[in-house]
């Protein structure tokens, strides 16, 4: 099966937009969130690379880009994650095992980067968790 490069832009910037879901879903953003996200997808190599677009902007900067655009306009945590399931749902072959497996960790590292995870953001990675169980 062979994916299109658009496509692939695409479900970076739906995973980016899935973080800063979780990042935000108790309406703050800590910095060590952000922090923790950088440094998760700084060592996830196989998962930012796994869909590569190209050699000099790979799935990480992707990924960053949204989050960050997602933050500076304020963008409603429940849109960014309806968005992505929506994504997921019309593009479930780029959702592997093992994909969705790094997406999950990542989630969780970042909900619990500040203060261990608070009741929203429990509740964000148990929906998350489900829809990737569908």
């Amino acid at each position: 099966m062979e994916k299109n490069q658009h496509t692939i832009i695409e479900f970076y910037q739906h995973v980016g937009k899935l973080f800063y879901a979780v990042a935000l879903s108790d309406n703050k953003l800590d910095e060590g969130e952000f922090d923790t996200l950088k440094n998760e997808l700084s060592t996830a190599s196989s998962f930012t690379e796994l869909l590569a677009v190209d050699k000099t902007l790979g799935g990480k900067h992707h990924i960053l880009s949204a989050f960050t655009l997602m933050f500076a306009d304020k963008v409603s945590p429940q849109i960014c994650y309806d968005e992505f399931i929506s994504f997921k749902e019309k593009h479930e072959e780029l959702f592997t095992a093992s994909v969705k497996e790094n997406i999950l960790s990542i989630a969780g590292k970042i909900a619990s980067s500040f203060s261990n995870r608070n009741k929203s953001e429990l509740i964000m990675l148990a929906k998350l968790s489900i829809a990737f169980k569908k």
